[in-house]
């Protein structure tokens, strides 16, 4: 009797060199997330948008990607995943350009609409072509773990790559760094990345895309319309069309007979606890990022290179961190491991709130939190695909990159309003630099910064002061907030994890 060898095979120089085409769009896309950040106090002076404004040029971006990736990932089953890549790859290019020569404040929001559409299609295949690629467990576990590295890293690179090129260009250079990598990602995808599909793929579920976004939008504009203004009628408004939108759009997805999520999905503990600690996770991140640019360049006084270079240290970290947590964990349960990730990341924003923040302080914090971020996005990802059959990889990952995305979202829409808000209570405006400027103009540190310009003498340096004073205690408030979402994320993840295994 011949026994026939069933074990998955071992990925060979073929399948490693599709990995690396394979995570250029998240890079592409995680880098966006970001690469705006160090832009923002020229954006600002360049622009002129308001408070509200210059969180929605964070924000809108990242909350397109995440009202649209599970109906983009639909669409890839459909019509082919690699398919889907190119064509969204295309479309980001086109937009970058728009992003880069926006005239006004308007049209840079509607370009930064326009990438998240296309972003959106480029994400949902990434981890589900993982899983097709890479039919070892340890070959894998490998490649979630660069999957990983390349998203934190990414996002970190941002500010960065940002950063060399605010030294030497306009801002709008920062969107035009997509160019040259979106050219070789469609050089190279033909070649080296397999197309994939689901064979019975079902209807899309556009009922359901409206739903989402009915829930998403107004959440958001809600959080923000709270830091400008307080809770009034609009607010309670918004929330609760925020609050219909997701219970239809729940409902919706419970009924459907092809709906954009498989609710039973959520049924399984893990996979839950996983997705959430993605989720928080993000959120934690991004609302550093958010103070960080700003206290480096408007507070510090570093160039947009120098205070780039703060981040660095960890950058490094985290990339270094996520590959090696893949060791890490044979020798350690993955609870403990992802709720200590989460402690570290409660570590580095206590490092940021203890007194006056100082370029040092960010570095540490930075530095630590990114390890912390290294060890959990690894893990929880690759006990996401683990917790789910093979045939619904594609669903479960869309769903994951959904909740990096509402991380990010609520990292900027929650974290940074309590930076928004702390910092225009504390603000203190003389009478004489109030005359002649609309309220609106002193809303972010930017504006305040470039309005002291106007007073070059005892009048702008006291303003200058009230304004850093009003940032050191925005930040240690906001850091206060985001230490209890990171502790809440580590007894999240203490209680879900149990039983986790990347073995």
């Amino acid at each position: 009797m011949t026994l026939i060898d069933v074990r998955p095979h071992r990925a060979g120089p073929r399948e490693w060199l599709a990995l690396a085409v394979i995570v250029l769009p998240v890079l592409l896309t995680s880098i966006d997330n970001t690469v705006l950040t160090f832009a923002l106090p020229q954006v600002s002076v360049a622009l002129r948008p308001t408070g509200e404004q210059l969180m929605w040029l964070v924000d809108i971006y990242p909350l397109m990607l995440a009202g649209l990736l599970v109906a983009a990932g639909s669409l890839g089953d459909r019509i082919g995943r690699r398919r889907l890549l190119l064509i969204g790859a295309t479309g980001f290019g086109a937009a970058s350009v728009l992003a880069a020569f926006s005239p006004s404040a308007e049209a840079l929001l509607g370009a930064r609409a326009l990438l998240g559409v296309f972003g959106a299609t480029l994400m949902p295949s990434t981890l589900s072509l993982i899983r097709t690629v890479f039919a070892h467990r340890a070959d894998r576990r490998v490649a979630v773990a660069v999957w990983a590295a390349t998203f934190a890293g990414g996002s970190a690179l941002g500010p960065v790559v940002g950063g060399y090129l605010l030294e030497h260009f306009w801002w709008g250079s920062v969107f035009l760094v997509n160019v040259p990598i979106i050219v070789v990602f469609l050089a190279t995808a033909v070649l080296l990345v397999p197309e994939s599909r689901d064979p019975n793929p079902g209807r899309i579920d556009v009922p359901g895309i409206v739903w989402s976004m009915t829930a998403m939008l107004p959440f958001v504009y809600g959080i923000k319309q709270i830091a400008e203004h307080g809770v009034g009628q609009h607010v309670l408004m918004a929330l609760g069309i925020s609050a219909v939108g997701g219970a239809l759009f729940v409902h919706r997805q419970a009924t459907a007979a092809n709906p954009l999520i498989d609710l039973s999905l959520f049924s399984d503990r893990v996979f839950t606890g996983a997705i959430v600690a993605n989720l928080l996770s993000l959120m934690g991140y991004a609302g550093f990022l958010f103070f960080a640019a700003q206290f480096l360049q408007l507070v510090a006084g570093l160039s947009p290179m120098s205070a780039a270079a703060v981040l660095v240290p960890g950058l490094l970290v985290t990339i270094v961190a996520g590959l090696v947590v893949v060791r890490i964990v044979r020798h350690a349960p993955v609870r403990v491991v992802v709720s200590v990730s989460f402690g570290l990341s409660a570590a580095g924003y206590a490092i940021a709130a203890i007194g006056t923040p100082t370029v040092w302080t960010v570095m540490i914090a930075f530095a630590v939190m990114g390890l912390g971020i290294g060890f959990a996005e690894t893990l929880t990802n690759d006990v996401m695909l683990s917790s789910v059959p093979v045939d619904r990889a594609g669903a479960a990952s869309a769903i994951s990159e959904t909740a990096y995305e509402i991380g990010a979202v609520l990292g900027t829409a929650v974290l940074g309003s309590v930076l928004t808000m702390t910092y225009r209570e504390q603000l203190t405006i003389p009478a004489v630099a109030r005359f002649g400027s609309h309220d609106s103009a002193f809303e972010t540190l930017g504006g305040t910064m470039e309005q002291a310009k106007n007073f070059p003498n005892s009048l702008g340096d006291e303003l200058i002061g009230s304004a850093h004073q009003a940032f050191d205690l925005a930040v240690q408030t906001t850091s206060a907030v985001a230490i209890l979402v990171a502790l809440g994320a580590a007894v999240v993840s203490w209680r879900t994890l149990r039983g986790a295994s990347v073995d």
